[in-house]
């Protein structure tokens, strides 16, 4: 479905752009995304709408059947990319979970600010993306997913996020095309 419009409040949420997570393998080279997010973060404060940076800082503690290792304890490995221009009027979100949601005041946040949609970007497509995008839509927001600003370390997982979940969820557009829709 093409991209039709941003609401008046619309948010940008930035998933996991983080130093630790963007060390790790992914499907498409890692600067572009962090390039696009930026630019988008920037267009974002331009025209004063929020920009949440989200970052994770460990894992659910459910048992699982994947081998999940401990995140590294160095400061540093949380540290949001500096690309992303971090300013003071930013919600920063600290997650423990998939999903900027979950545990967090994001949602509160967002709607203090009264916004009613937000574009989701980060990494990686098939976890941190795609569960804040279901909560999203779950909290009654209107969801853009910004398809070049994200990746995942799993071409599949993101193509499967991209072609069947995305969709059922809100539209999908290019980085370009969400920056158009904020000069429309």
């Amino acid at each position: 479905m093409p991209l039709t419009s941003l609401d008046p409040v619309t948010a940008l949420v930035v998933v996991d752009l983080q130093r630790g997570v963007i060390g790790l393998p992914t499907a498409h080279p890692v600067q572009e995304v962090i390039a696009n997010a930026a630019a988008l973060a920037d267009a974002f404060r331009g025209r004063k709408l929020p920009v949440a940076l989200v970052n994770v800082a460990g894992r659910a503690p459910g048992r699982t059947e994947a081998r999940v290792s401990a995140l590294p304890a160095a400061p540093e490995w949380f540290e949001l990319v500096p690309e992303l221009g971090r300013d003071p009027g930013d919600i920063l979100v600290t997650k423990y979970t998939w999903g900027a949601f979950h545990g967090t005041p994001l949602d509160l946040q967002l709607r203090r600010r009264h916004v009613t949609q937000v574009v989701v970007c980060g990494i990686s497509t098939s976890a941190g993306v795609e569960t804040t995008a279901r909560a999203a839509y779950e909290h009654g927001y209107n969801v853009t997913l910004a398809v070049d600003a994200m990746t995942d370390s799993s071409m599949d997982a993101h193509r499967n996020s991209l072609e069947r979940i995305f969709p059922r969820l809100g539209e999908t557009g290019t980085t370009a095309e969400v920056l158009a829709r904020l000069r429309a």
